[in-house]
Formats: C-alpha cells, structure tokens, sequence
C-alpha cells in the first residue's frame, strides 16, 4: 500500500484526494491519498515521515514555509520559492511546483497573453509570475501590503499606489472568495482594474466568488482554478510514480470527478 496526502490550513473542502484516488484507483494501484490539516507548517516533513508518505501536495499557507525543508528541488521550485508537491527518493524528500505548468494548461484556451496582473504576492502568486514571465508575459503584482522585496522582477504595486493599466489577463491568487464573499481588493479599483481587460482568472475552484461575477457583469472572459487544480494533480500525480504512466489517461480519471 502507497500512502499520499494533502498538507494545508484548511484542508476539509479540497477534492485533491477524490482527484487522486480516482486515478490510483483507474490505474489499479494499491494505494490512498487523504488530508492532513497542520497548524504550521514547520511539521510537514515530520508528519510526512511519521505517515510513511510517497509523495504529498502542499496548499495555503504552507508553499514557502516548508521550501528549505526538503532534501532537494526541481528547478521551478527552486527559482519561485514555492512548492506544491512533495516526492520521496530513496532517503530523501524532494520538493517541486506543479502550480506554474498547470496554470499555464489552464489558460491555454485565452490565447495570446502579453501583459497580466496578478493580485496577492504568496507562493501561489511567485509560481504564477515567474510561469507566465518564462513565457513572454509582462507581469504586474498588485497586492494590500508591501512584499516588493519578494517580486523583484517584477513592477509591485500597494492598494494605496496603484493606478490601473490595461491588461489581457487578470488572476486573482488571494484566498478573497474561498471562505467568504469578499473580494481581494475595493470594488471600484477592480471595476477600473475589469474595464481595460480581456480575461479573468480566480485560482479558487468550483464557486461563482465575487472576483468572477464581478468580471461577469464586466463581460470580462474568465474561468475559475478548476483546469488549474485539475492539470497540476494530473502533474503531480505522474511525478509520485516518476511520469511513467499517460498523462493523457491520468486526466481523464481525474476529470470524471467534477462531472460526479
């Protein structure tokens, strides 16, 4: 038996394990992936050994925190700052970041980006700048308080300074929307924000948040992190069995699960 798990602050609402064990189970791998809710994220790599863990994904507020805990890091991982999966190799733990790569499968269908703005500045939002600026994109970060020193590739803008340009995409990485109804900046910034752009992305999956009806009395195209969430477990999965089974066949397992 193989033992997977997600490691987060809330955890109770992810699908991540039906996603999971939809493919173990489609493969026929004997195997389960469950959750494990932790109050910091210092814990992780003790409760991944003491859980005798194959490989685990890691979600808010845990992506920085556990960066200088592992043993090693792909290359992403190392260059964000910020991992969503962990894998176990011999007597080391390896850290990677699946978030960027799935992001980009899911925005794939708005065609040609050139300029984003990204509201928040944590893990999700460091994978999502430095995925679209390998890919070309010019890359602004809007976010409530100073973390500039963290994004310094890139032009960093404060509630408080903050002008709005124009935009092909806006991505809302904030957790404004998952629990409550609230939205990751004032109404009438992202109302300025929504006129002068193409498409909206919210990371956050499976509700209507504020951010995307806002963005739908805007007529602004957008999407929510479904394909997002969906692409990187199909990523992360293949990862715990060292990429050797059809991803093509993985996303169709994974898939079924929204459609239930």
């Amino acid at each position: 038996m193989k033992y997977f798990a997600l490691f987060g602050n809330p955890v109770s609402h992810s699908i991540s394990p039906r996603l999971h064990n939809s493919a173990l189970c489609g493969l026929g791998i004997n195997g389960i992936y469950g959750r494990i809710l932790l109050e910091q994220g210092g814990d992780i790599i003790d409760k991944f050994k003491k859980y005798s863990l194959q490989g685990a994904n890691i979600t808010v507020p845990f992506k920085e925190s556990v960066i200088n805990l592992c043993d090693e890091l792909d290359s992403i991982a190392k260059e964000i700052g910020s991992i969503n999966t962990l894998v176990r190799i011999g007597d080391k733990i390896k850290g990677y970041n699946t978030d960027a790569p799935g992001f980009m499968m899911a925005i794939s269908e708005f065609g040609k980006i050139n300029k984003a703005l990204i509201l928040g500045a944590g893990g999700t939002a460091k994978a999502l700048a430095y995925i679209l600026d390998l890919s070309g994109v010019n890359v602004e970060i809007l976010n409530r308080s100073d973390k500039s020193e963290q994004f310094n590739n890139y032009k960093f803008h404060t509630h408080t300074n903050f002008t709005p340009g124009s935009y092909d995409l806006v991505v809302n990485t904030t957790s404004a929307g998952l629990c409550n109804d609230e939205l990751p900046c004032d109404k009438h910034l992202l109302n300025d924000i929504f006129s002068n752009s193409k498409f909206a992305f919210d990371v956050i999956y499976n509700k209507n948040t504020q951010f995307l009806r806002l963005a739908n009395e805007l007529n602004v195209q957008n999407k929510d992190g479904r394909d997002m969430l969906l692409y990187q477990a199909v990523l992360a999965f293949n990862i715990f069995f060292d990429n050797k089974f059809n991803q093509d066949k993985i996303t169709q397992l994974m898939r079924g699960v929204f459609e239930l």
